[in-house]
């Protein structure tokens, strides 16, 4: 058979009623990548608890959270629609997962001195990289090419606001969190936006999924850390009350599974 390269396809709207779409290796590997953000937050999250620092740790984490949250539903959903698996998306995807682990590296500097830079620097990297991608749809999906350039222009002002703040950075957590919320309020404004004009082809069905499979991975890291406070229990002798706390941890996550 003669080699297909699959260099540039056009990128014409999935059917929202494909039957048997399922999650692909790629859509699996980002979200590997997205939970590597995600644990480097919960990191985070537990030493500001553990210097009984509870409320700016959740504060701070919220802060870290909706960046990786937003990127991968912003390609989670594009995908749904518009992934037709040429090189180019692919490479796309991996612009979007190299921004992701550059915010899971700048997320310790961030809970320390409040220094946002690395995670404006990984998001808007993630960004640039969804924008080629809504670029590309509008091209060649003239039906909804006003919705594509929506995206597009939208998400590209946004991240000028992004990049303004990462740098004049704000002085106290207070002023930090308003216009992180302003920020983010125009974010969420993207979509709402966009989709009025024409919704894009989204599968409801692989939406299921895909939202399912982060959140077995995001258990999963849940249960590597139970398994690792328990190897510590037993390094340090049998003490049966921890034990039983690690057996309970088990049951939350199973019982969140079962949800």
């Amino acid at each position: 058979m003669p080699l297909r390269l699959n260099l540039i396809r056009p990128t014409h709207p999935r059917d929202p009623h494909e039957p048997h779409r399922a999650a692909t290796p790629l859509e699996l590997l980002f979200d590997l990548v997205s939970v590597i953000a995600i644990a480097s937050a919960v990191a985070g999250l537990h030493h500001s608890i553990a210097d009984d620092h509870v409320m700016q740790g959740v504060v701070t984490f919220s802060l870290v959270f909706f960046p990786i949250w937003w990127a991968w539903m912003n390609f989670t959903w594009y995908a749904s629609a518009y992934d037709n698996d040429d090189v180019l998306f692919r490479l796309m995807t991996m612009v979007i997962m190299s921004g992701a682990l550059i915010m899971a590296a700048g997320i310790t500097r961030f809970f320390h001195e409040l220094d946002l830079s690395l995670i404006v620097i990984g998001f808007v990297v993630m960004r640039v990289g969804i924008v080629v991608l809504w670029l590309r749809a509008a091209l060649h999906d003239r039906q909804r090419r006003q919705t594509a350039l929506t995206y597009a222009v939208g998400i590209s002002l946004v991240q000028c606001y992004w990049v303004w703040l990462g740098l004049n950075a704000p002085q106290g957590l207070g002023l930090y969190v308003s216009l992180f919320v302003l920020g983010a309020a125009m974010e969420l404004c993207v979509p709402v936006i966009a989709e009025r004009h024409l919704a894009t082809t989204w599968h409801r069905h692989h939406l299921i999924e895909r939202y399912g499979l982060l959140n077995i991975i995001v258990l999963g890291e849940t249960l590597l850390a139970g398994s690792l406070a328990l190897a510590e229990v037993i390094g340090d002798g049998t003490h049966w009350g921890l034990a039983y706390t690690a057996f309970c941890s088990l049951v939350i996550v199973f019982a969140m599974w079962w949800l």
